[in-house]
């Protein structure tokens, strides 16, 4: 780690790693400022302005103008930086001197997409902003709608237009970029395991793969160490190993003591950028887009009759989106099938085994996730022999013409429920 105490004559180039937009302008100000403060905001448009006039590489550039620029000193500019790049919007490459000299990489900012369906920006960014102001931004951020049932689509294909062979392709050509975002030291694990007495803890419980569960479940809860000592110890079992699920539920019990409810994940709706396309109105489409546009909970709740989900299925679906980091169209697909295949019940292992399934398979998509389940279904009955009783026992869009009325009454009125508010 960097560790070179920055000076006013430190040299610094800028370069743009990225295409930067004023709509990326808009994103850092609306979705970032909250989470970096208005200093680091300010810093990463002075170092675009810097690039100058072709947006690409600043000239030779030294620390003092940073400070005369921003009005701040040097080692508030430091701290601003490493907020940057804390939240992928910076990296820093330092050559040690008499005079050091840094090189400085701007990224773009995540899509609104992106950063409102991120496990992490996502629920510090409510944290930071409350219910109502989280909301209201998000709102501001959607896609509208609009109907193209009566339209006709004559959109030409390249090679329609132009001749593609006298294209040659071009390497080294600057692309938008994001950095990645990682959690780090969020716990400080000498504390924790110099705190717990060795008789009741084993040392080689700490190890890469708990920290990191460890780690994450501390940055999504908003636990500091001392608590998550507290928080370990109550769930040590006899051999001293951690239990991980219920250091899971204990996390999220104190974090709904201290905020009055659970993290956004299992509120969030499908990324706009893995959606079905606009206007497809057939029943089939319509409900594709019931299952990205609702959440796990709304959705799990409409199946419900309007009753909220218990705790236990709250759990689950949570589970299935921080865990096995399923996208949640897919999560709800996952809820329609298990309901309707095992007697309207969602019973962990049960779901926990398909979805692991669907996690290897890489499914993204609520469509990719029906025709995964349609196959599966399929290939299971041709070596199981399964009643027509069974048969029935499946969602309208399994084995079903949805499109030719083939429905039983029952599946007919289920259908309609979910697409009333989709028509």
């Amino acid at each position: 780690m960097e560790n070179t105490t920055l000076l006013p004559a430190d040299r610094y180039i800028v370069v743009n790693k990225s295409i930067l937009t004023d709509n990326d302008r808009n994103i850092i100000i609306n979705l970032y400022s909250p989470l970096i403060g208005s200093l680091a905001v300010s810093l990463y448009f002075t170092l675009w302005n810097d690039l100058g006039l072709y947006q690409i590489m600043s000239k030779d550039l030294i620390h003092h103008h940073l400070i005369t620029s921003l009005k701040c000193g040097i080692g508030n500019i430091k701290i601003a930086r490493e907020a940057l790049e804390a939240f992928g919007l910076l990296k820093t490459y330092v050559k040690k001197g008499e005079i050091n000299d840094y090189i400085y990489e701007l990224y773009s900012p995540l899509t609104p997409q992106e950063f409102f369906n991120h496990p992490i920006l996502n629920i510090v960014l409510y944290n930071n902003l409350g219910d109502k102001e989280y909301e209201r931004l998000k709102e501001s951020y959607k896609y509208p709608k609009y109907d193209l049932k009566e339209f006709e689509e004559i959109t030409k294909k390249l090679d329609e237009v132009y001749d593609t062979s006298r294209f040659n392709l071009s390497e080294d050509l600057i692309d938008k970029k994001n950095n990645n975002i990682t959690v780090l030291n969020t716990i400080n694990f000498d504390e924790i395991i110099s705190s717990i007495p060795k008789e009741l803890v084993n040392e080689r419980a700490f190890n890469k793969k708990t920290r990191e569960f460890i780690n994450n479940l501390a940055f999504i809860y908003n636990i500091d160490t001392l608590k998550m000592i507290e928080l370990i110890r109550s769930v040590l079992n006899e051999y001293g190993n951690i239990d991980k699920n219920g250091l899971r539920i204990v996390a999220r019990k104190d974090y709904q003591f201290k905020k009055g409810g659970l993290p956004t994940l299992i509120y969030r709706t499908q990324p706009e950028y893995l959606r079905n396309p606009l206007g497809d109105n057939t029943k089939r489409g319509r409900l594709i887009a019931v299952f990205e546009n609702m959440s796990p909970y709304d959705f799990l709740k409409k199946k419900n009759g309007g009753i909220n989900p218990s705790a236990k299925d709250l759990k689950l679906i949570e589970h299935l989106c921080l865990d096995l980091e399923l996208n949640t169209a897919v999560v709800n697909v996952l809820i329609d099938y298990v309901l309707r295949i095992n007697n309207n019940k969602l019973t962990n292992n049960y779901v926990d085994t398909i979805a692991s399934q669907w996690q290897r398979a890489g499914l993204k998509t609520a469509k990719d996730a029906m025709e995964f389940a349609e196959k599966e279904y399929h290939k299971n009955s041709k070596k199981t022999g399964v009643t027509k009783k069974v048969v029935s026992q499946v969602p309208v869009w399994v084995d079903k013409k949805i499109e030719e009325g083939t429905m039983t009454k029952e599946e007919e009125e289920e259908l309609n429920n979910l697409l009333k508010e989709f028509k």
